[in-house]
């Protein structure tokens, strides 16, 4: 009852005029820069950071995740309509979805994709709302040594974000933990790796560092790529019953496989699609007609993506750790405002947190509501050529990186790491590792000082105190499953890859 009460508070702030507002407009600008090919939800989120840092923090969270929620559908319609799957976890939609559009049914997929996003997101909304702060809440017995641990969990995620290569993704895990480390050191206010020069003591601003990696290296790409596509014209989005009774089923399944698996911190979407997309092959009477536009291909992989999505939530709420890129980003936007999420989030800011999870299911409600009568102007916005979208953006990029600090040494780093990752994203150099070691690593840092200051300098803290033992070997655990997922999901890619290319 008490968490009913909390949430019940949390909507009645969440409704005010302001945070409504924010949620629609990040629901509408995240759908928005979702659905243009090629962009996924990490450069949406990226691109438009900058716009919240002039906003209260429970405001600008709330359009986080609205943009967040946004372009997680956004995605749907240019891998039904285009064939583009901005990121890995689309590639399962393109499979059935652009078949469907092919055979003018383009409009019936993208309500379903819009039905099944709605109900997995809710669900994972309705877990986070009674999980979370019962995990929360375990996690408070928590002291240095097991924060420690918790970090050590979270370095885990490594693994999972590296699906090109694993050798690639700890090497820039590793080099973002460097970059983390320019500035003044935590216990001696020692400059490190600053060259003596007095822009670098203050170390390296993190939304610079976001918009370059994710925002300005994405439109070097488009520009390159001189992206043009041009979407089937869209009809009816509303679906039959007929296809309702095909679809329930496989949302239903979609829903459940992403929910559980993305419980496990590492478990990204582009994981849970793929498998959630071949347990509804196997379970159908019909197996050979996925592929070739099977509604049921649309449903559940679309669910599971959504369901994951939220799920992910939980593990970031309640424990700090980011089960995805965009997540990634997201605790960045929290450590903007000074909000550390993890146990104490909930006890220290316990408005903050239920304003946000109440904010959370007017978001899904708000994406249904506007997505699928605006499917016609998504369709639209796919046909802007890239040679005026990419300046926009960049444009957008610069001014994002100047105002948090108000300095051109910040547009100077966001347009250097631009560059470098236009070369890391050509070459296949996941930039998410190096992006979650660049939040994490001051953390991994600081609890390993403070636990080694309680034992006197020995390390054998970490394994006297149960909590610690326990989080480490999970940890260990853990990274076993990752590296064993992203084997399985590179293959699932590259077969399908094979297949589509062999048609």
């Amino acid at each position: 009852m008490e968490i009913l009460g909390q949430l019940a508070g949390g909507f009645a702030a969440a409704l005010s005029p302001t945070n409504l507002l924010m949620a629609a407009l990040g629901s509408l600008l995240g759908t928005l820069v979702g659905v243009l090919p090629g962009l996924g939800p990490t450069a949406a989120i990226a691109i438009l950071f900058p716009l919240t840092t002039v906003l209260p923090p429970v405001p600008a969270i709330i359009m986080l995740a609205g943009i967040y929620y946004g372009a997680m559908y956004g995605g749907s319609t240019t891998a039904i309509l285009l064939n583009i799957p901005g990121e890995v976890a689309s590639v399962p939609t393109c499979l059935d979805g652009y078949p469907l559009a092919q055979q003018g049914r383009g409009g019936v997929a993208l309500g379903i994709a819009a039905i099944g996003s709605f109900f997995a997101g809710t669900l994972g909304v309705v877990a986070l709302t009674f999980f979370a702060p019962f995990l929360a809440d375990q996690a408070l017995r928590f002291g240095p040594p097991e924060y420690f641990g918790l970090m050590i969990l979270a370095f885990t995620v490594v693994a999972s974000l590296s699906s090109a290569s694993l050798v690639k993704g700890f090497s820039m895990a590793i080099f973002g933990y460097f970059l983390s480390l320019i500035g003044l050191g935590p216990s001696t206010a020692e400059p490190r790796f600053t060259f003596d020069w007095a822009p670098l003591f203050a170390g390296v601003e993190l939304i610079a560092l976001v918009v370059g990696l994710f925002a300005i290296s994405e439109v070097f790409l488009g520009l390159e790529e001189a992206r043009a596509a041009i979407a089937p014209r869209i009809t009816n989005v509303f679906p039959r019953w007929a296809d309702l009774k095909q679809a329930i089923p496989a949302i239903l399944r979609g829903t459940g496989i992403g929910f559980f698996l993305g419980l496990l911190p590492g478990c990204a979407p582009g994981v849970t699609v793929f498998m959630a997309y071949d347990a509804e092959k196997k379970v159908s009477k019909h197996p050979e007609r996925f592929g070739k536009g099977a509604i049921e291909g649309v449903a559940s992989p679309e669910s599971a993506n959504n369901a994951t999505s939220s799920a992910g939530f939980i593990p970031l709420m309640a424990l700090g750790i980011p089960a995805s890129p965009p997540l990634a980003v997201l605790l960045g936007g929290l450590l903007v405002y000074g909000l550390q999420p993890g146990p104490l989030l909930f006890q220290k800011n316990p408005d903050f947190v239920w304003t946000i999870i109440a904010s959370l299911y007017i978001g899904n409600l708000i994406l249904l509501v506007l997505n699928l009568p605006l499917i016609g102007m998504w369709v639209w916005l796919t046909r802007i050529p890239y040679g005026i979208l990419g300046p926009v953006i960049l444009l957008l990029s610069f001014v994002g990186a100047y105002t948090v600090r108000n300095s051109m040494f910040d547009v100077g780093v966001s347009l250097v790491f631009g560059v470098i990752g236009y070369f890391l994203r050509k070459y296949q150099w996941p930039l998410a590792p190096l992006l979650l070691a660049f939040i994490l690593g001051p953390l991994l840092e600081n609890y390993l000082l403070q636990s080694l200051s309680m034992s006197g300098g020995s390390p054998w803290i970490f394994f006297q105190r149960g909590l610690s033992l326990a989080l480490i070997g999970g940890a260990t655990l853990l990274l076993l499953t990752s590296l064993y997922l992203v084997r399985y999901t590179t293959r699932r890619v590259k077969e399908e890859t094979a297949e589509e290319m062999a048609l």
